[in-house]
């Protein structure tokens, strides 16, 4: 198969647990240029082979960049590298929820403070059809129940909309650039808890108090949405990483 791309020629080192060693050679590999935008891998046993790893390992590494957008599964054809090259070096940063790197605890204070900021500025400054459009992204939400991808799709939408209501056009902009650090979060702890109803009760009172236009509420509501929302993603994370963010 002379189309593909070399393949790491050493086997890993195993000093973390095989997943997540994994997935850092895999995004290390990705990001090389050895593979170009939009080329097809190699299949999964010619990976696992030139890795040195078993095939399920491969496959839960596959599946995270799949999920932030790194890679695309096409049915019945392989797996692909995006095309979109100029979104790969940014995604450095938000791969940090699914390795379990140093840059974790910084990502998780870095998003914790935009969302807090953000949100009393939307009580202040939301307009009527944002309002409108926050209380059906909530409603769609709600009626998503147990279908986990259309729950997240509509709760990371809700994030969005809401920094887009406060008006601030410089950190609606850094909240939009870390839209895949937000989904990979909120799947992580979607999956992991397997329920949706107290997420989406930790949401509505931020919805309150924007449409009420109250800013004090709007504030504490989200701290307490995040505050939440961090406590589950740690405990969504192996011990290893767990500890690496505690410490």
């Amino acid at each position: 198969m002379g189309d593909l791309a070399p393949l790491p020629d050493r086997p890993l080192r195993r000093r973390e647990p095989a997943t997540v060693e994994l997935t850092r050679e895999l995004l290390t590999y990705l990001a090389s240029g050895d593979v170009t935008p939009g080329q097809r891998l190699p299949g999964e046993r010619a990976l696992s082979e030139a890795l040195g790893v078993g095939r399920a390992a491969l496959r839960e590494a596959i599946k995270s960049l799949i999920l932030l957008g790194v890679l695309e599964q096409r049915q019945g054809d392989g797996t692909y590298l995006a095309k979109e090259p100029s979104s790969l070096l940014p995604k450095v940063i938000e791969w940090g929820v699914l390795l379990g790197n140093n840059q974790l605890t910084d990502l998780i204070e870095a998003r914790q403070l935009l969302e807090v900021t953000l949100a009393p500025q939307a009580a202040r400054n939301r307009s009527a059809v944002a309002a409108a459009r926050l209380t059906q992204l909530i409603e769609e939400m709600r009626a998503a129940s147990h279908d986990y991808d259309r729950y997240i799709e509509a709760d990371v939408q809700f994030h969005l909309e809401l920094a887009a209501a406060s008006g601030n056009e410089v950190l609606t902009g850094v909240l939009s650039n870390i839209r895949s650090l937000i989904e990979a979060w909120a799947h992580r702890v979607i999956e992991s808890a397997q329920e949706t109803e107290s997420s989406l009760a930790m949401h509505v009172p931020v919805l309150d108090a924007v449409i009420e236009q109250d800013e004090d509420r709007a504030r504490a509501a989200m701290q307490a949405l995040m505050d939440r929302a961090t406590r589950r993603l740690r405990l969504s994370l192996p011990a290893a990483e767990q500890r690496a963010v505690e410490s």
